[in-house]
């Protein structure tokens, strides 16, 4: 193998990538054999993949090649990251774990599409040719034995996918969908469609942020009705405060479910069974609503640890345990933006997102889209960047001036296209520890109180509850979903909350601390205890 046909060479802060030339005055026969060993090398390689000459740590697991019209190309990721055959990018050491491999695994794929059918109505053929029930392919489990069933099942192949959407089936209250997603719900004028603002905060709450919440949230910011602007909180359990929880949902904000473990491997959350995701989500429910005290069936909300989508077996699950909705899935940048819609059809978007697993089938869940965040500081000339979903991971963000004007920005991007829902995804420790960002954050919503009458600051069922049944701007000022617990009085359940120290088999050596209202249970409620009884 000479130099003219792979290179590797190093670069300083990203992988770089470039032709390689061929040598001028190289031997015809030289050539041909380097041709010869270019197409053998080539041939079972996809458009696009990046693969290793020699597998190993170090060096070896820097340096990948690829396959072009134009040659072999190769680069080399920069000092400290080596290359993840399977994510097909450069990453940390610590992270990549397949050194050894010198392609990704080749994955056996389904004969869906052939010239003769290979099987009986109602059956489709493995990559071996045996056939088997068309509703087993995508299911989630091999059932072909060469796995082949399982090998393509993204939006565009999976056999029992969701249908485009039909909007003569898919009618409110029950379904919404558009082709493109950016469809107005009721087909209202969108100069009489309320703008709808959703704030958001994920994981536990607890002493780290009630003083943050109680400080944005304090009574005297309302909207345009009269009522105490919302916010939705998707609760992780470790660490949560339930006293805090239970006087959270007092004054009229949204509980959704956001975990009991934060399991922190990515993978777990793509790959989980619906019946992980049921102890994972269901479980929190069952924690909140007893240590919480909440009763009155309104947690109905799913988030995924780092926006990790569970495809089919995540919504499979939340239809059996009638969860209402959904807000992990990301849409890219675009304008205008998107409405929230029904997963019975077709995501209206591309799933979006690094070795993302959407759901492909028809499901009677909701999605409240998280429409991604342009961060250009000026639109009219900067030049193209990806966009954000959460707050917090817009990178560019570096003072509350910058911060005060990707806010404008965004909301005039909503309020002057299609008023799509504005989503402002945070954590809380983002604006805590940056007071520049918090003090921007207030002024910003005062600011929009004071000079609109039509933009409305509603948790995610509230919009739901709209698109359900839309109403326009004169007539949303009585609208009754969004004056439950409008302006909020009394005291807090308990003033001072049970403190319990808790241990349980399923986290050894720990003792978390755990604080509510109601009595102390046994044990710290955990996966396969989630009462905290002590019966697994």
């Amino acid at each position: 193998m000479t130099r003219s046909r792979v290179c590797v060479f190093a670069a300083a802060a990203l992988c770089f990538a470039f032709l390689c030339q061929p040598q001028p005055g190289a031997a015809q026969e030289e050539t041909k054999k380097e041709e010869s060993f270019e197409v053998e090398l080539c041939k079972d390689k996809d458009a696009g993949e990046w693969f290793r000459l020699v597998a190993g740590e170090g060096d070896n697991c820097r340096d990948v090649i690829q396959c072009t019209s134009s040659g072999l190309q190769a680069i080399r990721c920069p000092a400290g990251l080596y290359f993840d055959i399977e994510k097909q990018t450069c990453d940390w050491k610590d992270a990549v774990k397949n050194c050894k491999l010198k392609n990704k695994e080749r994955k056996v794929k389904p004969l869906l599409y052939t010239d003769e059918p290979l099987c009986q109505d109602g059956f489709l053929a493995c990559g071996d040719g045996a056939c088997i029930e068309r509703g087993l392919f995508c299911n989630g489990e091999k059932d072909c034995n060469d796995g082949s069933d399982e090998n393509t099942c993204d939006n565009e192949n999976d056999p029992n996918r969701a249908p485009p959407c039909d909007p003569a089936v898919c009618v409110l209250p029950d379904c919404f969908c558009s082709e493109d997603g950016t469809t107005i719900p009721g087909d209202l004028p969108a100069s009489e469609v309320p703008q709808m603002i959703t704030i958001t905060f994920d994981d536990a709450i607890n002493n780290n942020n009630i003083e943050l919440y109680k400080e944005i949230f304090n009574g005297k910011r309302k909207n345009p009705n009269g009522c105490e602007i919302k916010a939705t909180f998707f609760v992780s359990h470790k660490y949560s405060n339930y006293s805090a929880v239970q006087e959270t949902h007092r004054k009229g904000h949204e509980i959704a479910v956001h975990s009991i473990t934060h399991n922190d491997d990515e993978h777990f959350w793509s790959n989980a069974t619906v019946d992980d995701w049921a102890k994972e989500m269901a479980g929190t429910r069952i924690i909140i609503e007893k240590f919480a005290n909440i009763t009155d069936n309104s947690i109905v909300g799913v988030r995924a640890p780092y926006l990790r989508v569970g495809g089919n077996n995540q919504f499979t699950m939340m239809e059996e345990q009638a969860f209402l909705y959904d807000s992990t899935i990301t849409a890219p940048l675009s304008n205008p933006p998107l409405w929230p819609y029904t997963m019975y059809f077709r995501m209206p978007h591309r799933c979006h997102g690094n070795l993302q697993h959407c759901p492909t089938r028809s499901h009677a869940v909701w999605e409240m889209v998280m429409n991604e965040l342009d961060r250009r500081e000026d639109p009219q000339f900067d030049e193209y960047l990806p966009g954000c979903a959460m707050v917090d991971s817009c990178s560019n963000i570096l003072s509350g001036d910058q911060f005060y004007n990707f806010l404008n920005h965004n909301f005039n991007r909503h309020y002057n296209k299609n008023r799509a829902p504005l989503g402002l995804y945070f954590h809380a420790a983002w604006l805590k520890n940056n007071p520049e960002y918090l003090d921007a954050f207030l002024y910003w919503i005062d600011e929009v109180l004071e000079n609109y009458k039509d933009v409305y600051f509603v948790t995610m069922t509230q919009v739901i509850q709209w698109i359900q049944n839309p109403r326009t701007i004169q007539e949303v000022k009585n609208f009754e979903p969004w004056t439950e617990k409008c302006v909020v009085t009394g005291r807090p359940a308990c003033w001072v909350p049970h403190s319990c120290k808790l241990t349980s088999k399923e986290l050894p050596g720990e003792t978390i601390n755990l604080q509510t209202c109601v009595r102390c249970p046994n044990n710290y409620p955990w996966i396969n205890d989630p009462t905290g009884d002590g019966f697994f």
